[in-house]
């Protein structure tokens, strides 16, 4: 029979110690013929990252050994760092950030020299023994990195710049028969989801490239994730309507269509791509020339779905997931990250024919009875200028307890990292965590958020600290309203952007009673100046140009108004964060100090922007669990360690 108890108070089976020692982070899958490869972050290794390869048995196999970790730190947040051709490994090292070669069985071999160069997103060009991969020069340290795309010599490790001049470069890719190449750039102060460009060179004998020519994107124009079919005609995905869709584009080859013209595969009010935050990333593939298996998303739920590129007829495909990332399709099959609200996400090989899922790897050996699970259920809510913004519901949920007749739970608002992201009802124990003790918790999809066509998403231009913070703070209204919530115990959290989001919302709203920042900008003038350069330009178009526009940026800038932050914060940072330094935390720490205002600081060692280490995840939660019980006035049923909170 379940025990009475006060909301937030509730024993759970979901501790920080079960979500750490069972939980890696699970990277998408790379396919070098029916052979599949994946990698795993794994926090209980200091979070080194792993290639795996499936083995015979359907076990899996590490490949490379310790102390190697398969992670490149191009744009910071990385991606597309490991390939693999015939049986042979390629990857980036962290330590070193050198190129590595290893042969089936053997140990890893530097390809590359020490330096200032780092590589990620890279492909085999086997009939020139060589690779082509983008490559970023931080060899001066008085100017930006500089971005180019390269070919290594598989030889001697030489090196030929093949794409240079603007300020980004990804997705390098080879045509089947080795005799094309195309890849994406862009240059400052876009980002890849605002403007970017879709170019094509033949490559002659000696591996140079000839007559380069732009097949799509420019300016309001974001192209994502072109692919050669292997038939050898150029698909990518283009927003030109206002949505990620599905174009190809056949070089002149069809009479019917004039050179360097694309035509769309087959339009959708949905979207079939995603942010470019990572190399790597990918939404469809190609199970055969005629073939290709596809992510989307349309009213806010995803769909995994066959295109026939004959007829162009999309059918959805029937799996028990919910969600679908990192799309890989083979002769027959398809691999893709699938999520569900009530399992942790998994590595997935789908038999195209039989419909039959096998899981390869999960991202979480957790095993939770239903009845502690809270069920996600996607609101939208009323917001400012009568609009509509979303967000995910999970209500308090555990078999074992209920409240007091009448008592309303605590909430915890969870605003995203980005901006220009989104939040899904996968599972995630970290949220289980909150919910199975008694507190309920809104993720946020406000407006910037992708998934809902480039409108929505550029609701945050110029707005950012404002359109965001309105929609935190209207979704935590919607469910007070509705009597899911308690008024006087409404928090919020936020990592990165959302850390800003987080730090705004407590300081230019009255609503929330405590909250979380995790690696938070506090100073937009300060980020502007300090940051890395992928993001570098990124404010122009959240906020505008600076320095002309630095009074809006001293306007949006919590650290400027703690005079009116009177509620208790807790910091959590790394000391390695080159996106959002330490110095963002620590300002504000300062200043709420100087105040007597309640708050805790938690500095990481060795940690970058986004945790990895087990015992870092571990206590970073727990701690944000603490805080808030002691200044929300609720009594934790655990034991945790406690936190130093200053001024309380």
């Amino acid at each position: 029979m379940a025990q009475t108890a006060p909301y937030g108070s509730w024993k759970s089976p979901i501790t920080s110690d079960v979500i750490v020692s069972k939980s890696i982070r699970l990277g998408g899958a790379v396919l070098d013929g029916k052979t599949i490869y994946w990698s795993e972050s794994r926090p209980q290794e200091g979070g080194r990252t792993v290639v795996v390869c499936q083995g015979a048995a359907d076990d899996s196999l590490d490949i490379t050994p310790a102390p190697y970790n398969a992670r490149t730190r191009v744009h910071e947040y990385g991606g597309g760092a490991y390939w693999v051709s015939e049986g042979e490994l390629f990857f980036t090292n962290f330590a070193d950030q050198r190129l590595y070669r290893q042969p089936p069985g053997q140990a890893p071999k530097p390809l590359t020299a020490e330096g200032a160069y780092r590589y990620a997103d890279g492909r085999v060009d086997r009939g020139r023994d060589r690779i082509i991969c983008v490559r970023e020069d931080h060899s001066n340290s008085n100017q930006e990195a500089i971005n180019t795309i390269v070919s290594i010599s598989l030889a001697d490790g030489s090196q030929t710049v093949l794409v240079q001049g603007n300020d980004f470069y990804s997705t390098p890719r080879l045509s089947p028969d080795g005799s094309r190449l195309c890849w994406i750039t862009w240059n400052h102060p876009d980002m890849p989801w605002d403007s970017t460009e879709l170019w094509v060179a033949a490559i002659d004998d000696s591996g140079s490239l000839l007559t380069p020519q732009k097949v799509a994107g420019g300016s309001e124009e974001s192209i994502f994730q072109p692919e050669w079919s292997p038939d050898g005609v150029l698909y990518f995905i283009g927003d030109a309507t206002g949505w990620w869709n599905l174009y190809r584009w056949r070089g002149g080859a069809d009479p019917a269509l004039p050179t360097g013209s694309a035509e769309p595969v087959y339009p959708l009010e949905a979207e079939f791509g995603a942010p470019q935050w990572g190399f790597g990333i990918a939404t469809y593939g190609f199970a055969s020339d005629r073939s290709l298996i596809c992510s989307y998303i349309k009213d806010g739920i995803q769909h995994l779905g066959h295109l026939d590129l004959a007829t162009r007829q999309l059918q959805n495909i029937e799996t028990p997931y919910s969600s679908y990332g990192g799309i890989k399709a083979g002769n027959g099959f398809v691999v893709f990250m699938g999520g569900s609200s009530h399992r942790p996400a998994a590595l997935v090989r789908l038999n195209l024919t039989t419909g039959a899922a096998t899981v390869l790897k999960r991202a979480s050996e957790l095993e939770i009875e239903r009845g502690y699970l809270s069920t996600p259920e996607v609101l939208a809510f009323p917001t400012t200028d009568d609009l509509t913004a979303y967000g995910i519901y999970y209500p308090p949920q555990n078999q074992d307890f209920v409240a007091p007749e009448g008592e309303r739970p605590p909430l915890l608002v969870k605003s995203h990292g980005g901006p220009t992201a989104a939040t899904s009802a996968s599972f995630n124990p970290s949220i289980q965590y909150w919910t199975s003790r008694g507190i309920a918790v809104l993720d946020v999809n406000y407006g910037g958020s992708t998934g809902y066509g480039r409108a929505y998403r550029e609701r945050l231009k110029g707005k950012w600290g404002i359109v965001d913070i309105d929609d935190c703070v209207n979704g935590a209204k919607f469910l007070v309203a509705k009597g899911l919530a308690d008024p006087e115990k409404l928090a919020i959290d936020g990592g990165s952007a959302g850390g800003y989001t987080t730090l705004g919302a407590l300081t230019f709203r009255d609503v929330f009673k405590a909250g979380a920042s995790y690696y938070g900008v506090s100073d937009m003038g300060a980020l502007a100046q300090d940051t890395h350069k992928f993001e570098s330009r990124y404010l122009d178009s959240l906020v505008g140009p600076y320095p002309e526009q630095k009074d809006l940026y001293d306007r949006r800038s919590p650290i400027n108004f703690t005079d009116q932050l009177s509620c208790p914060v807790i910091f959590l940072q790394g000391d390695e964060d080159k996106i959002v330094p330490p110095n963002q935390a620590e300002m504000m720490v300062s200043a709420l100090k100087e105040k007597g205002i309640p708050v805790a600081y938690l500095l990481f060692e060795g940690e970058q922007h986004g945790f990895r280490k087990a015992e870092n995840i571990k206590r970073s939660l727990d701690a944000e669990l603490y805080f808030y019980g002691r200044v929300l006035g609720f009594e934790l049923a655990d034991t945790v360690d406690p936190v130093e909170i200053m001024g309380l």
